[in-house]
């Protein structure tokens, strides 16, 4: 029976840039956030009116859609590059010596959420740019981030049960510091809904009052930061990793960067430059809340993951008989 030839040397390639295609996917998808920004500021939503098509008759905008078609055209084309990111990803997860199991699936759950975007994307679409549906788009992106950020990591770290590497109370704190950033982030998208950016000068808003809404929102950022502060000052008080502390101080910067963003924006009126800015940040705040996560704990490798040499080392060369 012939041999069946080896995919092997195919895969090896895309594992030796395993990460940073990993890196790639995940600046891409805080990418999208910026890209849909831009489609909604912009006041393109429509400008592709259906979907899959882009018109009736047409996958592709038209001249006749004007620069709004081309914008929101665009947005879309972003999928692609997404998909082929996912893809190599994937290829790369296969190829990785030692194959890990949990590589592969962190690909595939990044591979499967692309579509679940391009979906959420069709139906915002479809119901005229629901302000519930756009935000529950927007709140997919940060799942996928969190995804691709996992996935980035692992491929430096091993499969065994992570090991914390500072006290209890500080993982508590952590802990508590991720929460209130997801709050943050999940009531911007309600403030979003609310103000006056709708992505269609016709499409409708959320009903809630953007002063009240808006304060909320402003009360759970001095949260945030507040816990941020104290992660890192606490983090700097005990023997922490060096690494932990500098993931909490740049989260702060991060944080004290969009919120004075946030409160400039929001005294002038909201400017596009300025929120487009905003939703980049918000991306990275939640990025930044990730990294200070993966800086607390640790996991090693476990023993079939270690990689073997081809050459045995002195403690394994044979002993000469006498």
């Amino acid at each position: 029976m012939p041999r069946v030839k080896s995919f092997a040397p195919l895969l090896r390639p895309f594992a030796a840039w395993l990460r940073p295609l990993a890196l790639a996917s995940l600046v891409a998808n805080v990418a999208l956030i910026v890209t849909g920004a831009a489609v909604r500021l912009t006041d393109s939503g429509l400008g592709c009116p259906t979907w899959p098509k882009c018109t009736d008759g047409s996958y592709t905008t038209t001249s006749a859609m004007g620069v709004h078609g081309v914008i929101e055209f665009g947005n879309r084309m972003l999928t692609f590059v997404l998909v082929f990111l996912a893809i190599a990803c994937f290829l790369g997860a296969l190829g990785h010596r030692p194959r890990r199991r949990s590589l592969v699936w962190l690909s595939v759950a990044v591979g499967f959420g692309i579509p679940m975007q391009g979906v959420v994307g069709g139906i915002t679409v479809l119901t005229h740019l629901n302000p519930w549906v756009v935000g529950l788009h927007f709140l997919l992106s940060i799942a996928l981030i969190t995804v691709a950020y996992a996935f980035w990591r692992r491929i430096d770290e091993g499969d065994a049960r992570p090991a914390p590497l500072v006290p209890a109370p500080l993982r508590v704190l952590g802990a508590l510091t991720t929460l209130a950033s997801l709050a943050v982030v999940a009531v911007g998208v309600i403030v979003t809904g609310s103000g006056p950016h709708s992505g269609d000068r016709g499409a409708k808003r959320n009903g809630l009052d953007p002063a009240a809404i808006s304060q909320v929102h402003a009360d759970l950022v001095f949260l945030l930061i507040g816990l941020s502060v104290a992660l890192w000052f606490a983090l700097r008080a005990v023997p922490a990793p060096a690494a932990a502390v500098r993931a909490a101080l740049t989260l702060v910067v991060v944080e004290f960067a969009q919120g004075l963003i946030g409160f400039v924006q929001y005294f002038t009126h909201l400017p596009v430059a300025l929120v487009a800015a905003h939703m980049l940040g918000a991306g990275l705040v939640w990025t930044a809340t990730l990294g200070v996560l993966w800086s607390m704990r640790e996991r090693a490798a476990l023993p079939q993951e270690a990689p073997t040499s081809a050459a045995p080392t002195p403690a394994q060369e044979p002993v000469p008989a006498a």
